[in-house]
């Protein structure tokens, strides 16, 4: 039996979507999620084979919540989503469904998806992310998982981000946070006019600079307000220098 979980805010369409999938007699529907918040907890409790999700929900939308996830399920997405992401959704093979979905729709997106189960589908999930997290709807939070709970950082409040092995760990005046993306990621992604990467371990805010100073050899120390020191390379102090026009 194919489990299946439906998460999206409005309780008709969840309803639509139930009635669409009696035509499947494999299909199990093991929860309905109003949120995100929901939607990450059931998705770990039941281990979903395919979620129904969609993207603009209140609290944090579809995209921020399957980051929060650690082994994504397959998705359709369900969505009013405007051209440049169903563009996204098409370049990596994951499907979705346009509000008001038609059963017609529903049932052939189902049907390709059980024909097309794939093992790169994680690694297209994750592409589709990237692509999407790096839309400016999406550069003013971060979304992080502490524990059971999740966090909502804006990005206003980040002192700067640090390399972590696999991970980046973002700093912030309430503590720092654990997120899994790339240095290079967050570099491409944030304002390029408020965040500066000075060495390849650490991007600043530039508005936590306070003072520059010489270290070693062709290299510095950005002194934060908090009074934490951080490594600028050459190149580093480079771009910091045009950046604060000095």
């Amino acid at each position: 039996m194919t489990k299946v979980i439906l998460i999206d805010d409005e309780p008709l369409a969840r309803e639509v979507i139930k009635a669409y999938l009696k035509y499947f007699d494999d299909i199990e529907v093991v929860q309905e999620c109003g949120d995100g918040f929901e939607g990450v907890k059931a998705i770990q409790q039941h281990q979903p084979d395919l979620i129904f999700l969609d993207i603009q929900m209140p609290k944090i939308n579809g995209f921020e919540m399957l980051e929060l996830v650690d082994a994504k399920p397959s998705v359709i997405f369900i969505t009013a989503y405007d051209s440049y992401a169903i563009k996204a959704f098409e370049a990596n093979a994951v499907d979705y469904l346009l509000k008001p979905v038609s059963e017609e729709r529903f049932r052939e997106a189902v049907l390709k998806w059980k024909s097309k189960v794939s093992p790169t589908a994680p690694q297209r999930m994750e592409s589709v992310l990237n692509t999407m997290s790096a839309t400016a709807a999406q550069q003013n939070r971060i979304v992080v998982k502490t524990g059971s709970k999740v966090k909502i950082i804006p990005v206003h409040d980040i002192q700067y981000i640090e390399a972590d092995d696999d991970f980046v760990k973002i700093h912030t005046p309430e503590g720092a946070f654990l997120k899994n993306k790339t240095m290079n990621f967050y570099e491409q992604s944030l304002d390029p006019a408020q965040f500066v990467r000075v060495h390849r371990s650490y991007i600043i805010h530039i508005n936590q600079i306070t003072k520059i100073e010489p270290y070693q050899k062709e290299t510095h120390l950005a002194i934060l307000r908090d009074g934490t020191k951080i490594a600028v390379s050459k190149t580093g102090y480079v771009k910091l220098k045009t950046l604060l026009g000095i």
